[in-house]
């Protein structure tokens, strides 16, 4: 069996629901092992994503672990069995590991639900926008490494799901780089808001009861609702959030936030007022 250096999120996630799978069902990974005609390094080796699992293994497991939930097991199946090499590959070993994690579970993603307080969300940036939020990390960034980040940035956007962002007004004011910037980022989410697959909702400053401002969030919707995941911003990268309790809160939070804002044609119209304004 080969070992994986550095599993992705992805192969991490599969092994977190096979390990809930076997302690659900009472079993230790030496149980389990025997189970399965294994020995427990390979049991733990697959639940920690440093080894993959085959169909057949991997269906043989969820038997003796009492699984009855054919949706779920076959999904975890396609997780498995999954053999993309998607364009961020191409940035392995010069960018964290973390930027390739998110643009890998965006490609797989049923929809996105994103709440932004501070800036416009990843996806719905323009270049010069990404380039202003990158050149203001500290440490500095070298020439190159502010290139790779802004354009894997741009090739994220290439994506067709269904994308739902809520914009507080802040990160629509903030000019994280000059007035003629600021405008044209605020023009791009007018353009984008007209698109199928896009929606774009503002909270303007006024709105009152609004005591979510640290909800920013992006909420990745997975083939069934136990295998969605929220992404959190944190200092050194991204941080995957995918507990049930979790996930249940960050759903609510959600709905609470999109409930306040203004619906899709109020908030063109408030941002076009902003634009002018600039």
């Amino acid at each position: 069996m080969v070992l994986r250096r550095e599993p992705t999120a992805r192969q991490m996630r599969l092994g977190v629901e096979l390990r809930r799978l076997r302690e659900g069902a009472g079993l230790t990974t030496i149980e389990a092992a025997a189970l399965l005609g294994a020995n427990r390094v390979q049991i733990t080796q697959i639940e920690s994503g440093l080894a993959g699992v085959s169909a057949e293994r991997l269906r043989r497991l969820a038997s003796h672990y009492d699984c009855t939930d054919q949706e779920f097991i076959d999904a975890l199946v396609t997780m498995a069995t999954d053999r993309t090499r998607g364009w961020w590959e191409e940035y392995r070993g010069q960018l964290p590991t973390s930027f390739l994690d998110l643009a890998e579970l965006e490609h797989h993603a049923a929809f996105l639900h994103e709440v932004a307080i501070l800036y416009v969300p990843g996806l719905l940036q323009t270049e010069d926008y990404a380039r202003a939020v990158f050149s203001a990390r500290v440490p500095e960034l070298t020439h190159d490494e502010l290139a790779l980040r802004v354009q894997h940035r741009m090739r994220r956007q290439q994506i067709t799901l269904a994308h739902e962002s809520v914009i507080h007004e802040s990160a629509l004011r903030i000019r994280v780089s000059d007035r003629a910037a600021s405008r044209a980022q605020l023009l791009k989410l007018l353009e984008l808001s007209e698109a199928d697959n896009v929606t774009i909702r503002a909270i303007p400053f006024d709105l009152d009861g609004f005591a979510s401002a640290a909800s920013t969030m992006t909420y990745a919707g997975g083939p069934l609702p136990k295998l969605d995941t929220v992404v959190r911003d944190v200092p050194h990268g991204s941080a995957f959030i995918d507990s049930e309790a979790q996930l249940t809160a960050f759903r609510t939070r959600f709905r609470k936030v999109e409930a306040v804002s203004l619906d899709p044609g109020q908030s063109r119209a408030f941002i076009n007022r902003l634009a002018k304004e600039l």
